[in-house]
């Protein structure tokens, strides 16, 4: 069950403040201690901001991050960076991310950077404020790994890097992360053509450490880079077996699918808290909280309020942080209206 009835929440990622985009590109001219206080202020202003909105629960907005998932390259040793693929010019899209060429075996000596980032997030956060950490799951990790010879294929760089992410969760349970929320969008970005059977298996022995020790959640989502998807928008192809997922929170799209599939998500309820996307991350139309309102109440013939969440359709990283702002006030404004009416 949810701490509260239509709990609010994000999925991990806010905007960066424009000076904090500006000084990621000019690093070089600042020192090491200069470059802490930017993070630092960083994370505080990503606090602030989700504080203000009213949220129950609330991350650090990923400020750390130039990636949701690239940025964890940097933690990882035996890969290269490869740009012979990449397409620089044109409309945005999903190639012109980078890929890195796996040249030596995985390994992450020094972690993966969330436990430092939960650690900032405590000591920063409010007194008694609701805190989460993400990571992304190894099947998602592996998209821009380039096999290259030590690995058949994306399937065994995802196991090779699952003992990476599994002994990431570990340190944060033993640490007493209040709840751990595990990305991993190319398994909905592509469960209508891959083993969804093998997905969840991944997934279990992803998070095994955390089981019964932390609330476990999962992100899912159909790509949100530059505010373009990638996947096959539906959720039907991961029913059964996600059923399956241990994991007490399923976080799912459901405004960019103008809530066409909404009743599949009883099938989800029936085994986990739901969590549902009810702010369009991919528009510039500011929902009301009125607008959020009438999305939540499609939602509770399907899920009941102390089961479901909501939180935008993805991260807001791709977003304008005036406009992050206000949708998500609008939709704590709209979560209030209909616990109202419970």
């Amino acid at each position: 069950m949810q701490p509260v009835p239509i709990k609010t929440t994000v999925v991990g990622s806010m905007p960066f403040p424009g000076w904090l985009e500006f000084s990621s590109q000019h690093l070089g001219q600042f020192g090491p201690a200069d470059i802490n206080e930017m993070i630092e202020d960083a994370v505080v202003a990503s606090v602030h901001d989700q504080v203000s909105a009213g949220l129950d629960v609330i991350t650090d907005g990923e400020q750390t991050r130039f990636d949701f998932n690239l940025s964890f390259y940097g933690y990882i040793n035996g890969i290269q960076n490869n740009e012979t693929e990449l397409r620089r010019f044109g409309p945005p899209a999903h190639d012109q991310r980078g890929k890195h060429n796996i040249i030596e075996p995985l390994t992450a000596p020094n972690g993966l950077g969330v436990v430092e980032e939960y650690l900032r997030l405590k000591r920063l956060a409010p007194e008694g404020q609701g805190i989460k950490v993400s990571i992304p799951g190894p099947y998602t990790l592996s998209g821009r790994l380039l096999p290259g010879t030590l690995y058949k294929d994306r399937w065994e760089v995802t196991e090779a890097l699952l003992p990476l992410v599994n002994k990431e969760i570990a340190t944060l349970v033993e640490l007493g992360v209040p709840e751990i929320c595990v990305d991993e969008p190319s398994m909905s970005c592509y469960a209508y053509r891959e083993d969804t059977k093998r997905f969840v298996d991944i997934f279990n022995r992803t998070v095994a450490p955390g089981v019964g020790k932390t609330r476990l959640s999962m992100h899912l989502c159909f790509g949100n880079y530059k505010g373009r998807s990638v996947g096959k928008k539906t959720i039907a192809p991961m029913l059964p077996d996600f059923l399956d997922m241990t994991v007490d929170e399923l976080h799912s799209e459901m405004t960019i699918l103008n809530f066409s599939e909404v009743n599949l998500l009883e099938r989800f309820a029936e085994k986990f808290d739901v969590a549902v996307g009810v702010i369009d991350v991919k528009s510039y139309y500011i929902e009301t909280p009125e607008d959020v309102a009438e999305r939540i109440r499609k939602c509770l013939p399907y899920v009941p309020a102390e089961k479901l969440a909501v939180a935008p359709d993805c991260g807001l990283s791709q977003t304008a942080r005036w406009a992050a702002k206000q949708k998500l006030a609008n939709m704590v404004a709209g979560a209030k209206i209909v616990r109202g009416e419970l």
